[in-house]
């Protein structure tokens, strides 16, 4: 009787098995323990209320709508507060990967017979999956608080590819900064800028209203074209040139954190 041995199996099969293998790990993670799922989706929804409830009447009314106060400024805000929402929700990502390199799960993960990328790539996928689930909330919540956009289905599928974009990107510069930390309370504190940046673009004040320098760096940033496409997606307004820079930003920062977190945990996975 002849002996058939099995076909062995393909190194990108494996890779594929183990990653929806951890990316279901991360995603029982994420049910289980809800605490930091709330916690990272309530920032961005606290900050919609305050700026729409407590400055959206003065800051509305300067940007010169036909609705003007608090109308017209929520309409202007959301597209910053999603973005938001995006930083808010990837900042747990840094925890997550620091906590898995400091409380010893690499090094079991080192002694079994799985893909060395399937780690990282179970992150990044359940992030992006949690970071798509806030924006998602976030969008309700505008909704149910006087959001009006005019965007047709075309427009709501380039918005998505947009935010799943940013997310992506945002992740992988996540995973990097996560693993560059060292310990769970640096991890914490890493992802702080990103939350900062869209207040020094024109996420909630037009640009043109900042002083010199301010308003240079706020029309430069990376977050700016990100948050004037989104805008203009969403309320159907011209958008020029803004996604095309933005989906650019999007393509640096992903390519750039993926180079410099795989960097970083071969460093470690090899030690």
């Amino acid at each position: 009787m002849t002996h058939v041995s099995p076909r062995p199996v393909s190194t990108r099969s494996r890779a594929l098995t183990d990653s929806a293998t951890m990316l279901g790990r991360n995603l029982r993670h994420m049910v289980r323990y809800p605490s930091m799922t709330v916690l990272l989706i309530g920032m961005p929804i606290v900050f919609l209320l305050l700026f729409v409830y407590v400055f959206g009447g003065t800051l509305g009314a300067g940007l010169g709508g036909a609705s003007g106060g608090r109308a017209e400024y929520v309409n202007y805000v959301v597209p910053a507060i999603i973005l938001i929402a995006v930083c808010s929700a990837v900042q747990g990502t840094a925890i997550s990967v620091a906590m898995d390199m400091t409380e010893g799960i690499i090094a079991r993960f080192r002694t079994m017979s799985i893909a060395r990328v399937s780690v990282l790539t179970g992150h990044v996928l359940g992030s992006v999956i949690q970071t798509l689930i806030a924006v998602a909330v976030v969008l309700g919540v505008a909704l149910l608080i006087g959001f009006d956009p005019a965007a047709g289905f075309g427009d709501w599928l380039a918005a998505g590819g947009v935010v799943v974009a940013l997310a992506f990107a945002l992740v992988w510069l996540s995973v990097a900064l996560g693993l560059a930390s060292g310990s769970v309370e640096g991890a914490s504190n890493v992802g702080m800028p990103l939350v900062l940046l869209p207040f020094l673009g024109s996420g909630f004040v037009p640009t043109d209203s900042m002083p010199g320098a301010i308003r240079w760096f706020a029309e430069y940033q990376p977050f700016t074209p990100i948050i004037e496409s989104l805008r203009g997606l969403l309320m159907g307004t011209p958008v020029g040139n803004n996604v095309l820079i933005a989906l650019g930003w999007c393509v640096v920062i992903a390519l750039g954190s993926y180079v410099w977190a795989k960097k970083l945990y071969n460093r470690e996975y090899t030690r």
